[in-house]
């Protein structure tokens, strides 16, 4: 019995002998350590800023975005018009020769974003619709020419190229599919050709159509203030990465009031991907022209709602009549694709591809029906 008790102390003796070394050595490796008081913290790396106040505001979103944005200064020559008797030698001696006249020069100011290294930038089409001379100016100081690669009139976007060496600073395209009403949004451009500006404030609408402005409408409103020189500029979120393209902004002088509108990235893509790859932009059509279904409409032609929309005018020849669409009825689908509204319904067959079959569901005389339509090409817009 004697010779187990001596095994049994000598074990604790060994025991407590490890623990105390343990205890000192490596008291994380120990169980009851964090109630021992013992505590062991896993700290990051001190950083560069630690200690100072934490940055306000949203610095860092613009920090990240200001090196893809540009300033594009655009020039047009105003030809002098030919006069009826500039060959009269009378007139000439009053007036003088009118080929000896020197030529006016109109310039303008805007914004662009650039969306590749290679020299790509996204910009409005009203910013260069009718330049002869593009000058872009980068925000690191350097200045070049640019070509238009394309532009879309229907979503006031195009595409312009510069050459420089080395890659150039590209956006970061964000998901405006995501952004909610009430999102700090910054907005940077060149307004009043004052240099590269940031001004802040949040999304106030989402989906702004019927305004006039272009075509294809379905706009992020921004109360950050955008003014003129603003427009072809970015709209960023938080984290610096682009929503939107600025261009336009509600005023009656000029002036911003708060109530701005941008394109959404996601129109903005698409028009640009089929810009770089072809110059012009394809879009479906059927020629048909529609209205909003009012409470009314929809009480004298017996609709249980207001969904869908009235065929106010067929097109000779145009799909809709080779489908046998007539005036009057009431289109509630394309396909899977419900028809709610005038703008649904425009873009759901811009977005088709030219020759696709698709199935028109209608109401004609209240009696549901079905007709296959071939998509055609959407004509381009008429020039002003």
């Amino acid at each position: 019995m004697r010779k187990y008790w001596l095994l049994f102390t000598q074990a604790v003796t060994i025991a407590l002998a490890l623990l105390f070394i343990i205890q000192t050595l490596k008291p994380e490796l120990l169980p009851n350590a964090a109630r021992s008081g013992v505590v062991t913290l896993l700290e990051s790396s001190p950083q560069p800023t630690e200690g100072k106040p934490p940055a306000a505001g949203v610095s860092a979103a613009a920090q990240k975005a200001m090196p893809s944005v540009v300033n594009i200064f655009t020039s047009t020559v105003i030809k002098t018009p030919i006069h009826p008797f500039i060959d009269d030698p009378r007139f000439r001696f009053f007036f003088g020769d009118p080929s000896e006249l020197e030529p006016q020069n109109s310039s303008s100011l805007g914004s662009g974003v650039i969306v590749s290294s290679d020299g790509y930038i996204l910009t409005n089409h009203h910013v260069v619709e009718a330049a002869d001379q593009i000058e872009v100016a980068l925000a690191d100081g350097r200045k070049t020419r640019a070509h238009v690669v394309g532009s879309d009139p229907e979503t006031d976007l195009a595409v312009i190229k510069i050459e420089l060496p080395g890659k150039l600073p590209a956006i970061t395209f964000g998901h405006p599919e995501r952004a909610q009403v009430g999102d700090i949004v910054v907005a940077i451009g060149n307004p009043f050709g004052v240099g590269q500006t940031v001004t802040m404030g949040i999304i106030s609408a989402l989906k702004r159509s019927h305004l006039g402005l272009s075509t294809f409408e379905n706009f992020i409103q921004t109360d950050a203030a955008i003014n003129p020189g603003n427009s072809g500029g970015a709209l960023v979120d938080v984290n610096g990465n682009l929503i939107g393209i600025n261009s336009a902004i509600y005023s009656p002088n000029g002036g911003s009031l708060g109530i701005g509108f941008a394109i959404p990235t996601s129109i903005a893509k698409k028009t640009m991907e089929q810009i770089i790859q072809s110059g012009s932009v394809t879009r479906g059509w059927i020629g048909a022209g529609v209205q909003e279904l009012t409470p009314e409409l929809a009480e004298s032609f017996r609709l249980g709602s207001t969904k869908g929309v009235l065929i106010t005018e067929v097109m000779r020849n145009s799909p809709a009549e080779q489908a046998g669409i007539r005036t009057g009825d009431i289109l509630i689908a394309i396909d899977d694709n419900d028809i709610d509204d005038w703008n649904t319904m425009l873009e759901t067959v811009a977005n088709l591809p030219p020759g696709k079959m698709v199935t028109a569901r209608l109401m004609r005389n209240g009696t549901a029906m079905s007709l296959p339509v071939k998509i055609g090409k959407r004509p381009k817009p008429a020039v002003r």
